[in-house]
């Protein structure tokens, strides 16, 4: 692809308020353009940016510029507004999804060993993270509950295949490889992440001294704040 071309994608994405698809991309031309083309010409434009500030990404939902991690202190500077935080219960709940999807309500308790509040899964809906799928077939047809496209971009995945996998590291060291969107434990937390496998399950305990977690997002996601009632009250023990 010639350098009229490249510069005519590069600009689309510069402008782009969502993340662009090869299909998108292809719009962009009255000519007919092989997908070839157009991938090899994201490749070249991503080497193009390799040295700057912003970088280009493949995300679940297509391709998008945005800030790199490295710019995030300086950034942040930009908005003094403190980003919003996430209880404990919200965090392990999610993870619990992300890692075990689909899964029901009552599945996501027996590993958390408490009750799951309806404001826990009101405020992931409501972030548009997770969402019901199905019902599994059983007594009642309790909700599937998985991810959604917004939770993979939001972190900057491509799939779920690119989440973190899960070993005996701290929290943060897995956290690191989520790009763009890093989760932050309380720095006054103390954290240990226990995997413990039973024949084929494996049960994830995560066990800190707070109860909150930080989430941190780069500019090219907006967030809205959200301050979630205290789950410490409404997480009954079984």
């Amino acid at each position: 692809m010639d350098d009229h071309n490249k510069r005519v994608i590069e600009t689309a994405l510069l402008c782009a308020q969502e993340p662009l698809t090869v299909n998108d991309l292809s719009r962009l031309f009255v000519e007919d353009v092989a997908t070839a083309d157009i991938d090899e010409a994201l490749v070249e434009i991503q080497r193009t940016w390799d040295d700057k500030g912003m970088e280009l990404v493949h995300i679940a939902t297509g391709w998008r510029f945005q800030s790199r991690l490295s710019m995030r202190e300086y950034l942040d500077r930009l908005t003094p507004e403190k980003p919003p935080k996430y209880s404990r219960a919200v965090m392990e709940t999610l993870a619990i999804i992300a890692y075990r999807q689909p899964v029901t309500r009552g599945e996501i308790e027996e590993i958390r060993g408490v009750a799951v509040s309806s404001n826990v899964m009101k405020q992931l809906e409501d972030r548009g993270w997770v969402e019901v799928i199905g019902h599994k077939e059983t007594i009642g047809r309790p909700g599937l509950y998985a991810t959604t496209k917004q939770f993979l971009d939001d972190l900057s995945l491509t799939n779920l295949q690119s989440l973190p996998i899960l070993e005996d590291a701290a929290p943060m060291a897995a956290a690191e490889q989520l790009g763009q969107a890093v989760m932050e434990f309380d720095p006054d937390a103390t954290v240990e992440t226990v995997v413990i496998n039973e024949g084929d399950q494996t049960i994830i305990e995560v066990i800190e001294e707070t109860t909150t977690v930080e989430i941190t997002e780069e500019v090219s996601v907006e967030i809205e704040e959200v301050i979630p009632e205290s789950d410490e009250n409404s997480d009954e023990a079984k």
